[in-house]
């Protein structure tokens, strides 16, 4: 009897070896955090030590895009690697079909565990995932509310980058090491208003930043980009955003401690509204002095996000996991950071455009890889499934990034032009909806709607797109060329309200 149940396990034993083998997946998801605050892409606004790591171990994609430049239509497209207009989630605050295809749904049915532990944003509870655990909504930086997997509902005291931190952290100690897992940690940082976790308050205090180069846009010949609301200037909000002579009644701030109440309004009246007070300031200065506010805060929300995934590389380690785990950091889109005199996202623009995208895959992407091909947001889910050695499923839009990447991996016929579509008008922003494509050098946009106009950007020449070519002289046959190439792509993703727009010249 013994040599048999011997026998037995050395039958099963190669089975089990290899389902070991598949590479575990962490997909770190960040919102709002814009690739210019990370300094592994150069940015010299602040030390991100931990997300540099990830590169620096593994791949920096530099044109890592987004397909529509909002916060849950970003999630909606990592989930299915489809578009807006294919999955159905083309706006904020709706509610996501989870009965559609999720590429979470396919690695369970391939022996994967899968997880999502923080901020979810789709209106719909999650579903293809073995154990959830969600902010409801936008959810709160202090002492948030969350909804685990059954539905149930409480108040967990802490803040919420290092409970995200904490729960992700728990969940993989608790789960079955008998399987492979994905697990996405969805992480509420950066996103307005910027509330920093109590040792990060006046981080930044000491530093003088500069002014983007476009800061004084004035937006000639570009009439979307003029009629927008989301400047520093007017629509950044003294009290709201920025904490001058808060409002302590409002309900973000019942959620505080007397404890963490204390020290807020220590820092935010005692420095922050006394300073604002003496200054008096008004037209540029007093725009210049919020541009300073703005930074300083969203820049000391994000020490916490870089610390917590600090936290979390250091317990792969810790854990042995390190060595078999991908490890993904990325944030849903990129964000205005006083570039054109903005904040928030929503254009395709580069700022907005452009997502930091960075991949740890040890023994396959070669530490220090960078990738300057076009790579979309349409492209993760099937890459996250070719990563789990599972197939391509049809009705997804993208492709798996991983020839870029992987050592010997043939750039062969990948794609030439990204397709975009926002959509999203008037609120809260009113900017109008556009489709477009980015190419390596040019991005090519349509306003539709109120606006009904076209822009045209040469970024070789013109990197802050503040000329609009479009229409001038000289550039007829490029605008033809890139005109083509547009409805192709519209073509190729069957996104038939931008084909009916463009019929109409």
């Amino acid at each position: 009897m013994r040599i048999l149940a011997v026998l037995l396990l050395l039958a099963t034993m190669p089975a089990f070896a290899q389902q070991q083998r598949k590479p575990n997946i962490i997909f770190i998801f960040s919102d709002d955090h814009a690739f210019q605050a990370i300094s592994a892409y150069g940015g010299k606004l602040a030390q991100t030590p931990n997300i540099d790591r990830i590169a620096r171990e593994g791949a920096l994609f530099r044109n890592a895009l987004v397909t529509n430049s909002i916060c849950g239509p970003s999630r909606a497209t990592l989930l299915t690697g489809k578009y807006s207009h294919k999955n159905g989630y083309t706006l904020n605050e709706k509610k996501f079909d989870v009965t559609q295809l999720l590429f979470p749904r396919v690695l369970q049915q391939h022996q994967y565990q899968t997880a999502w532990i923080g901020k979810w944003h789709l209106g719909s509870m999650p579903q293809g995932f073995d154990y959830w655990r969600i902010l409801p909504g936008q959810g709160h930086y202090y002492n948030p509310d969350f909804i685990e997997i059954g539905e149930k509902r409480e108040r967990v005291p802490g803040y919420v980058t290092n409970l995200v931190t904490d729960f992700s952290i728990n969940w993989l100690e608790h789960r079955d090491t008998s399987k492979p897992f994905m697990l996405v940690v969805g992480h509420k940082a950066t996103h307005r208003e910027w509330l920093p976790d109590l040792p990060d308050l006046g981080a930044y205090d000491n530093v003088n930043f500069p002014l983007p180069p476009t800061f004084r846009d004035d937006y000639a010949g570009r009439a979307a980009a003029k009629d927008q609301d989301m400047s520093i200037e007017k629509t950044m909000r003294l009290k709201e955003d920025l904490k001058v002579h808060a409002d302590y009644t409002r309900n973000i701030y019942n959620r505080f401690t007397p404890e963490e109440k204390k020290a807020f309004q220590d820092y935010y009246e005692g420095r922050v509204s006394k300073e604002f007070d003496e200054k008096q300031l008004s037209g540029q200065a007093l725009t210049e002095w919020k541009y300073q506010r703005y930074l300083k805060d969203y820049l000391s929300t994000a020490n916490a996000l870089d610390r917590n995934i600090g936290r979390l590389l250091n317990y792969l380690d810790k854990s042995g996991l390190a060595a078999n785990t991908v490890v993904v950091y990325a944030s849903d889109q990129g964000f205005y950071l006083g570039e054109h005199g903005w904040f928030d996202k929503r254009f395709i623009y580069e700022e907005s455009l452009k997502t930091p995208f960075v991949v740890r895959y040890p023994g396959v992407i070669k530490p220090g890889t960078v990738v300057n091909e076009l790579m979309t947001n349409v492209d993760w889910a099937p890459t996250l499934l070719d990563i789990a050695g599972v197939p391509a499923q049809p009705e997804m839009q993208g492709t798996s990034f991983m020839p870029l990447v992987k050592q010997g991996g043939s750039k062969k016929g990948w794609r030439k032009g990204a397709y975009y579509h926002y959509y999203e008008f008037p609120q809260p922003h009113h900017v109008y909806p556009h489709f477009g494509m980015r190419t390596s050098r040019y991005t090519l946009v349509r306003f539709y709607g109120q606006a009904n106009t076209w822009e045209l950007y040469d970024l070789q020449k013109d990197p802050h797109q503040v000329k609009n070519l479009y229409g001038q002289k000289g550039y007829e046959k490029i605008t033809a060329e890139l005109k083509q190439q547009l409805g192709q792509l519209i073509k190729q993703y069957e996104d038939d309200e931008a084909a009916k727009i463009m019929q109409q010249g």
